[in-house]
């Protein structure tokens, strides 16, 4: 598949850093404050919406469109536009809305873009704490109060040493899920809930070793791939294959070891 020039990679690679920016300056008036909550309903019960989750998807839109009117867009918010373009945006306003409403500064802002079908750069944002996680096949940094800090997964082969997490086991899984989930945990060394994507970005910063989810839709993971390949590490579905264009069940891990070790469990409950 063809790759990006260096200089066309670098001018999208700043711009998602406009795009952070943008989308913090709706996100964070709304942060511990009045963020005009929704509830979405549906399947999944309480499904909740504020205003910064719809402000902030509206303000990347708007830069995107303006800077490259042929580019697609996936976003949570708003939908489908143009997705089989050559270059596709997905975007996350504010993954972890439940921790944003609750004040727990775990939330971020994924943007991810797509090239010919491909995840090729994508970001994990945190205003509050200026944080600013971003990788592509080039290397993954951290950009954060003004400095630049290389991002690289931490060695870990075997999963009775590692640090694991998933954001919500019996609100996520369904029972051959939860199944694995709980002999994968079983076997590690910690695991933390309720990080939502933040856990990824600590993969990427070599502070966490593997993240377990299910039910994930595109612009759930695809902002995260760029980034964890970039700094070492890998991304694949239950089956220890490449993630699709949908989402899914995923298992990111900084060390290939001990990810087989934990696909041996998930692959038993792989769709």
């Amino acid at each position: 598949m063809p790759t990006l020039a260096a200089g066309r990679l670098a001018e999208l690679d700043a711009f998602l850093l406009e795009l952070n920016a943008a989308a913090a300056r709706v996100t964070l008036p709304y942060f511990r404050s009045d963020h005009g909550l929704e509830d979405k309903g549906g399947v999944r019960g309480f499904d909740p919406v504020t205003a910064a989750d719809k402000g902030a998807e509206a303000a990347i839109r708007k830069l995107i469109s303006a800077r490259f009117p042929d580019h697609g867009v996936i976003g949570e918010e708003y939908g489908e536009d143009r997705p089989a373009a050559e270059f596709v945006w997905v975007l996350d306003p504010v993954d972890g809305t439940r921790a944003f409403i609750a004040g727990l500064p775990l939330w971020t802002t994924l943007i991810g873009l797509r090239h010919q079908g491909r995840p090729v750069l994508g970001s994990i944002g945190q205003p509050h704490l200026d944080e600013v996680f971003i990788g592509h096949a080039g290397g993954s940094r951290l950009v954060a109060k003004g400095q630049v800090t290389p991002l690289k997964v931490r060695a870990c082969p075997k999963l009775t040493d590692a640090i694991i997490a998933t954001t919500d086991p019996e609100g996520c899984f369904d029972g051959a899920e939860l199944g694995a989930w709980t002999q994968v945990r079983a076997a590690a060394r910690l695991a933390r809930l309720g990080c939502d994507a933040y856990a990824y970005a600590m993969v990427a910063m070599g502070k966490m070793d593997m993240v377990i989810e299910a039910g994930l839709k595109s612009w759930d993971i695809e902002s995260a791939i760029p980034l964890i390949e970039g700094a070492g590490g890998l991304v694949t579905n239950w089956r220890g294959q490449p993630v699709g264009p949908n989402g899914g069940q995923i298992a990111i891990a900084g060390d290939r070891a001990c990810l087989d070790e934990a696909l041996v469990a998930l692959r038993r409950s792989a769709k």
